[in-house]
């Protein structure tokens, strides 16, 4: 078991299980871990994922940073240390990132987890169960109906085109750097800049490259600083929070997302 201040489960694949969440990761030694984080403390369920399970990176932010910025890194700094997982899966990293477009948040969590319950592989832990997200081999086998069913109709043209493209170019895709990714990424029928940059920051937890000009950036800086006066359109606001934010950029999106993580939660009673 370990301590932390405030792990980020900003993921879809972080489950409710009671006052707790659960997440199952895919591993190449065995298959799969599975993580259970409640209140501030993180544990595996399973004793040999301590080993294979994908180590949680640590993200802090100095008082003195962004000082345009100083209500907003004042909230911040108050989380105290954050951890996050990358997404040890490019493929349900650009996978997630499909079904996030135009929705709400609630309405992506729904459909991604409802379409791992329904074709992706069950991870069992003791009662703890989970699911992995279907794989590109999975996806291309489905039918129209089969995507309707969970509510991901308007996506199954997009959510095959990636998996045709990652069965092709997955592995080159993983050893190549964000921005030339990025590039690669937004060939892919229906992947564009904002989808591209979601997929990869959640991939290699660089939150430099993530949408920053996004409606929960937005929505949770203003609830961080809320004497603040914000842009109110996506542009504008990109541009004012690059500005803003300096050599930061990249902790302040990801701990602004924290942020948002922390106050939406509320546990079941």
């Amino acid at each position: 078991m370990h301590s932390y201040c405030t792990v980020m489960a900003d993921h879809p694949a972080w489950v409710p299980d009671g006052a707790a969440r659960v997440r199952a990761f895919p591993c190449s030694q065995n298959g799969h871990a599975v993580a259970r984080t409640e209140g501030d403390y993180l544990t595996w369920c399973c004793p040999e994922a301590t080993a294979f399970g994908p180590a949680p990176e640590t993200f802090t932010l100095p008082v003195s940073a962004a000082p345009a910025l100083p209500e907003l890194v004042g909230s911040l700094v108050s989380l105290g240390p954050v951890v996050r997982f990358r997404n040890p899966s490019l493929w349900d990293a650009l996978g997630t990132a499909i079904i996030r477009q135009v929705v709400r948040a609630a309405q992506a969590q729904r459909q991604y987890r409802g379409f791992c319950a329904a074709y992706g592989d069950p991870v069992r832990c003791g009662a703890t169960e989970a699911w992995l997200f279907p794989s590109p081999e999975a996806v291309l086998k489905l039918g129209d109906d089969q995507f309707t069913d969970v509510g991901l109709a308007f996506k199954r043209h997009a959510l095959r085109a990636a998996a045709s493209a990652f069965l092709i170019h997955g592995s080159a895709w993983e050893r190549m750097p964000a921005a030339e990714l990025a590039a690669e990424l937004c060939t892919v029928p229906k992947v564009g800049p904002w989808t591209a940059g979601a997929a990869i920051a959640d991939w290699s937890n660089d939150f430099s490259v993530y949408p920053c000009g996004d409606l929960a950036v937005r929505t949770w800086a203003a609830n961080a600083a809320p004497s603040m006066t914000w842009p109110g359109n996506e542009s504008d606001f990109r541009q004012y929070w690059q500005e803003r934010s300096g050599s930061h950029l990249a902790e302040l999106t990801l701990l602004t997302l924290a942020w948002g993580g922390r106050h939406a939660w509320t546990p079941p009673s």
